[in-house]
């Protein structure tokens, strides 16, 4: 059992794919490390896994690493890449029909990186599972398949939606889900830095999306276009942090965790090798010279064992353990060197965080276009649209302006305070561009409260009132000598909330219930719609 995702797009030319990467880890059957059967211990001697280590159920060793040897020839076709090429003192020849993967300088850098190792008649490549500790996302997401916290009957998990919002979008781009739901795209798209619009017939599933979006804290990952993204660039880079002006443009991405993607090729042409080689070549050969003079050998460096022999003298001994100082010094150098030359791969679902800060969601809108609009045509094949003659959710002959009228009449408006609800005691029409009504109450009780004059903005029936409109209607309250404006709307624009005064004229802003749009079918009494 199982679902499927397609992906499409109309120009390939604006089609972007991030491929994403799951970890290696030993002992997992779904991950590709059985071939890893070989341990480089820390002292560089190997041997083969065990039964336990290969399950799993025994740790690898401290500094050990698990690797694989591979075929150090390709088909080539022979030519030059087919010669003899001597390795310890030993001739080899590539089988027929196949070359050398590398040529004679890109032997010897694999050589001295000890990444070289003889099985008899041939020779192999030496590679380690941290050379590219990652492996590529298949298409069997089996981590997916029970959705945690259900909110909604047909929500998906939220690690389907992740996957597919980080492998074909960056920070900054836009995700369209016309099927809300509980809004796990949207909170998914808000969590990864992308823009989002979702939509839905539904008013639960949309009251669900906004609670959860609005309640949900998120992780704040370091822009790469900030200081703080510049200096972790320069220190997983080993280089010195840039200096350019930063402006915390989320286009610019994330700083990402990578991990290197060592191959035989990278280590042939990294001729730093060589500058490190022949600098501890300095150090190690007087050293190897004086050890065998103490021991009576000849030992060429391959040859030299791991371990003293108990019958050697204090000097042969001291001589023994600082060539094999010098030499796991050299090759830890060597290894550094590889890994920072390395092409690196990015983790797209892994960049850095900031634990200094806490992130919610950014200003959004919820718009309104219910109940839907349904167009019917006469008999003369004209279109009878119920809406623009603003008769659609009101009573009969009541404009959908009289109805908020009588709803504000009765209910009132709640502001932040219970104390603070504003009851009106006289609502009249008012012929303005903007204001419509005059509304008149007091503030505080009755008897010694002050009697003040609001101005009454009703926003669109089916749509959101923008910052521009709020401010065109409080100077036209202003200018009528209205005390307060009172807004009336479904919905407002994210820049209108920072809106609450012109002058000395105080803008409330009223949430209107979406309710009011279905008025008559619900047959409501007033008091809780507005």
């Amino acid at each position: 059992m199982g679902d499927y995702v397609l992906f499409y797009g109309k120009d390939t030319n604006h089609t972007k794919y991030r491929q994403l990467f799951d970890e290696k880890v030993a002992g997992d059957e779904s991950n590709p490390t059985k071939r890893y059967d070989q341990l480089q211990v820390e002292t560089g001697e190997t041997r083969a896994l065990t039964r336990d280590e290969k399950r799993g159920v025994s740790s690898i060793p401290p500094g050990a690493r698990q690797f694989q040897l591979t075929d150090l020839t390709s088909n080539t076709g022979g030519g030059k890449s087919s010669e003899g090429y001597t390795f310890r003192g030993r001739d080899y020849v590539p089988p027929y029909g196949r070359g050398w993967s590398t040529g004679e300088q890109g032997r010897a850098r694999l050589n001295r990186a000890n990444r070289v190792v003889s099985t008899g008649a041939r020779l192999m490549f030496r590679r380690f599972l941290d050379d590219f500790p990652a492996f590529t996302l298949s298409n069997i997401w089996s981590d997916a398949a029970i959705t945690p916290d259900m909110r909604y009957v047909v929500q998906t998990h939220p690690t389907v939606i992740e996957r597919c919002v980080l492998m074909t979008t960056d920070p900054g781009d836009l995700v369209l889900d016309p099927t809300c739901g509980s809004g796990t795209t949207a909170t998914v798209a808000e969590q990864w830095g992308r823009r989002w619009i979702t939509i839905d017939t539904s008013r639960v599933a949309l009251a669900l999306a906004r609670i959860r979006i609005m309640g949900a804290r998120y992780l704040f990952y370091l822009l790469k276009d900030s200081r703080d993204g510049q200096i972790k660039e320069a220190e997983i880079g080993r280089i010195i942090p840039s200096t350019e002006p930063t402006y915390g443009n989320i286009r610019q991405g994330f700083v990402y965790e990578r991990v290197p993607h060592v191959t035989l090729k990278s280590i042939a042409n990294n001729a730093e090798i060589d500058v490190i080689y022949d600098a501890y070549q300095e150090k190690m050969e007087p050293v190897r010279a004086q050890l065998n003079k103490a021991v009576k050998k000849t030992w060429e460096e391959w040859q030299i064992p791991h371990e003293a022999e108990e019958g050697w003298s204090s000097e042969a001994k001291d001589l023994h353990a600082q060539w094999w100082q010098l030499r796991t010094a050299r090759q830890k150098e060597i290894d550094a060197s590889i890994a920072a030359k390395a092409e690196p791969e990015y983790l797209y679902d892994k960049p850095y965080e900031d634990n200094k800060k806490v992130r919610v969601a950014g200003p959004f809108t919820v718009e309104s276009l219910s109940p839907h609009r349904t167009l019917g045509v006469d008999e003369n094949d004209e279109l009878i649209d119920a809406v623009a003659e603003g008769k659609a959710g009101c009573a009969p002959g009541q404009s959908f302006e009289q109805m908020i009228l009588e709803n504000l009449k009765t209910a009132g408006v709640q502001q932040a305070h219970k104390e603070d609800k504003i009851d009106f005691f006289s609502l009249t029409p008012w012929p303005g561009h903007y204001i419509c009504a005059e509304g008149r109450y007091f503030e505080g009780d009755e008897e010694k409260g002050k009697e003040k004059r609001a101005g009454i903005f009703i926003g669109p029936e089916f749509g959101t009132v923008s910052r521009p409109d709020l401010v065109a209607a409080a100077r036209e309250a202003g200018d009528a000598g209205f005390e307060v404006l009172v807004a009336c709307a479904f919905n407002y624009d994210a820049r209108s909330t920072e809106f609450s005064k012109l002058g000395a004229i105080p803008v409330l802003k009223a949430r209107m219930n979406a309710d009011l749009h279905m008025a008559d079918d619900l047959k409501n009494t007033g008091k809780g719609n507005l």
